[in-house]
């Protein structure tokens, strides 16, 4: 049988950076090995949850390109894909759990649960469940019933002990001394997540189940569920965590959480995507930059490593700047085009679209993020600009720089071709002859024609802003 991964997101938040890479890791593994990659969402905490959250989801990984083969606005032979659908089939496994012995029904309420809690760990310090309904027969259940008590059910953990082997951290075991008998079905009717996620693996014939690291200790919870369920048990992978630059578990104290944010800063897909894939993962070799083709071809589970991955958001840019770098200028246009409308630029694009583009050439050293690109265009494609104050009393303010300027202008107004290097010659030739340095006039023309004291190189910025353009900044007052 093909491989059967699955994605499983609660949407009580939007896609964590966390839960991107983990989706990844499941998604290149499937694509690598021709599986089948599900999506499932774990929407049982209804108070908590949102067709919001949800939608937000879906965006996320559609943006980061990872598909779904069976899911929400998908389908498939294991629909419905939403566990708020699937109520009846988790109760029906608790009934067959009951049956067969492995679960019992628990009439203890919170707050004898809680009191009992207390006084234990005022003596010992811990506490597990002291299974005073284990042992109920079907007539105490019966008498409890009647008197209206609620219930729970809970899972009746064995003696022993429950070992795997993780495809990632070699075998590991659990004492059953240390599990307690967990609850299964809660008492207003809902499943918790450890029945949920193994009837719902067990129907939708999981093979692997690639997930984080703070999921290792439910691993034997829901290994006893799958034999108890006489169901194959899948085998697991569990990934490191990812700390902040301060190898604390990532939080919103260390910047940006959710995916939809970078989204929303500039960030392109492909980077965030080349970014989280090393987030714990290697590819045996010193290679940085890939396509999402070359990571399916390269990935891999043994290349996961046990320690925990540290997100930093300089090495994010950094990918970004590379991706964005590799990207032909029409293609970045083309993601640009809402923020292109919201600046007033898109005309100016259409009109020009090889002027753009050129702009958009010049600028990808500088990039760090898209963002960056429309802040930047107004200089190519404006007939006016911002001039900022510090940078015009600085390289502006000389009594005598009018005069020079004019002269330049003129020359400007005439020089043929007007291209980088022909500039370049007539500024330094006029320079010169006036008895001034180049410099002076370079960064008083930066300052006319961009508004700024910085740029990249002035003869590429006058060349792709053009002769009718640049000699209207120099007329332009302010």
């Amino acid at each position: 049988m093909s491989i059967r991964l699955r994605f499983a997101p609660s949407p009580t938040g939007y896609l964590h950076v966390g839960g991107a890479r983990t989706a990844l890791f499941n998604w290149l593994y499937v694509r690598r090995m021709g599986g089948t990659f599900v999506l499932r969402i774990e929407d049982t905490d209804v108070e908590r949850s949102s067709t919001d959250m949800v939608a937000g989801i879906l965006d996320s990984l559609r943006w980061l390109g990872l598909t779904w083969d069976e899911g929400p606005g998908v389908g498939g032979p294991y629909a419905p894909y939403f566990q708020t659908e699937r109520l009846d089939l988790y109760r029906r496994a608790v009934q067959d759990l009951i049956a067969t012995g492995h679960a019992y029904r628990c009439y203890c309420t919170p707050e004898a649960l809680k009191a009992r809690r207390e006084v234990a760990q005022a003596g010992s310090g811990s506490w597990n469940y002291d299974r005073t309904c284990r042992g109920l027969s079907a007539d105490d259940w019966a008498e409890r019933d009647a008197t209206g008590q609620t219930y729970a059910v809970r899972f009746s953990v064995p003696d022993g002990h429950t070992a795997f082997g993780d495809l990632v951290h070699g075998p590991i075991s659990f004492e059953h001394d240390h599990i307690e008998d967990f609850v299964i079905l809660r008492s207003d009717g809902y499943p918790t997540y450890h029945l949920s996620v193994v009837v719902d693996d067990v129907a939708m014939q999981i093979t692997h189940v690639v997930r984080g690291d703070d999921h290792i200790s439910n691993t034997p919870k829901q290994i006893l569920l799958y034999r108890a369920l006489n169901a194959a048990v899948p085998a697991f992978a569990h990934v490191p965590l990812i700390l902040g630059p301060d190898r604390k578990r990532l939080s919103k104290r260390h910047g940006a959480t959710s995916v939809g944010e970078y989204e929303t800063q500039g960030y392109l897909p492909e980077a965030m995507v080349n970014f989280l894939a090393l987030l714990g993962w290697s590819p045996g070799d010193d290679q940085e930059l890939f396509t999402r083709d070359e990571l399916v071809a390269r990935f891999s589970l043994e290349g996961i490593s046990g320690g925990n991955a540290v997100f930093n958001p300089e090495k994010l840019d950094w990918f970004n700047q590379q991706h964005m770098a590799r990207m032909r200028p029409g293609d970045i246009l083309s993601r640009l085009g809402p923020e292109l409308e919201a600046a007033g630029l898109a005309g100016a694009v259409e009109a020009d679209r090889e002027q753009a583009e050129r702009a958009i050439e010049l600028l990808k050293p500088r990039a760090r993020k898209l963002s960056d690109f429309v802040a930047q265009l107004q200089t190519f494609l404006s007939d006016t600009i911002d001039r900022d104050p510090a940078a015009v009393a600085k390289h502006l303010a000389a009594a005598d720089l009018s005069a020079h300027l004019a002269a330049w202008r003129d020359r400007l107004a005439d020089v043929t071709p007007f291209d980088p290097p022909t500039l370049e010659a007539e500024l330094r030739a006029l320079a010169d002859r006036r008895g001034i340095k180049a410099g002076t006039l370079i960064h008083a023309t930066r300052v006319l024609v961009t508004g700024q004291a910085v740029s990249p190189g002035i003869f590429d910025v006058l060349a792709v802003v053009g002769r009718d353009r640049v000699l209207r900044r120099f007329a332009q007052d302010g």
